[in-house]
């Protein structure tokens, strides 16, 4: 557990690092150019810098063990603020549409510069190594906060290959792509952040367990024969993992000690062999 929080925060003072280098790099060529899609792109890097700044603080929050006041932990500070970072993306996503839209409208022209070339070159190989890096923890640990961070880097190098056409394209006076790449690189970032939010809502409204994880579940308790009915499963989400609880049924001739060897066996099995699973709660019952 102690490894899984401080790679998540290796990955995210990475992040912030980074981005806010690429921010200024970004914001500084795109002022001086004028291009829109360059400064859109900007408008992104400053919501990396965001994102990764809300998996330094959630992370950090996340790692504390449970307490008296939080008696399963913190695990959903992951989840909360996945879903800050997904209502600064929506902001920016209006900022940078509106502005890339009024650039088509009023047929704004910007300066070409091969420093806009070399940028967008820099972001897309700094972006790759970080998308690569964070993708690998984000799978290994299954921490949306991470996960959300990989699928701003993989976009960034989408989004800033667009914008080094949009750049070229100018060389033949076809201006007008710099405001559709920017459309475009906004409607990217509002996808992004609907996802996110999405995945965020589902756990802080305690969606189920998948059926996937479910069945894993359910497999193990059908290896134990003296369990001959299952009922009242439930699986409340606790940060990236889940705390579940069900009902067995036993034969009512065995004694209440046995019965409950049973479930407590059953419970260490489950926890033992199941990564997904926080917590195992067993009702036993006769039948």
């Amino acid at each position: 557990m102690e490894e899984r929080f401080q790679k998540i925060k290796t990955a995210s003072v990475l992040g912030i690092i980074g981005n806010f280098f690429l921010l200024l790099i970004k914001g500084s060529i795109g002022l001086l150019t004028h291009s829109q899609a360059m400064l859109a792109d900007a408008c992104n890097s400053l919501s990396d810098v965001f994102s990764s700044f809300m998996t330094f603080i959630g992370n950090k929050i996340a790692s504390k063990p449970q307490d008296e006041d939080h008696n399963l932990g913190h695990g959903k500070a992951e989840y909360i603020y996945s879903m800050l970072i997904s209502l600064a993306m929506f902001l920016l996503f209006y900022t940078s549409f509106k502005s890339s839209l009024l650039s088509i409208l009023k047929q704004q022209h910007f300066l070409f510069s091969k420093w806009l070339v070399v940028v967008c070159l820099l972001t897309i190989f700094i972006k790759f190594i970080l998308y690569l890096f964070t993708n690998t923890y984000a799978k290994k640990y299954k921490n949306l906060l991470l996960k959300a961070n990989a699928k701003d880097h993989r976009n960034d190098c989408v989004i800033t290959s667009c914008t080094l056409l949009s750049s070229l394209m100018s060389l033949y006076d076809l201006y007008f792509i710099d405001g559709v790449v920017g459309i475009f690189i906004s409607i990217w970032i509002f996808v992004t952040a609907l996802e996110i939010f999405k995945e965020s809502y589902n756990v802080l409204m305690d969606k189920a367990m998948d059926n996937e994880t479910k069945e894993k579940v359910l497999q193990i308790i059908r290896t134990y024969k003296e369990i001959k009915k299952v009922n009242h499963f439930n699986a409340t989400p606790v940060g990236y993992k889940y705390q579940i609880s069900f009902t067995i049924f036993v034969d009512g001739n065995l004694s209440t000690f046995e019965s409950h060897k049973i479930a407590d066996a059953l419970e260490d099995e489950i926890e033992e062999k199941i990564e997904e699973v926080y917590l195992t709660v067993i009702h036993v019952n006769p039948i």
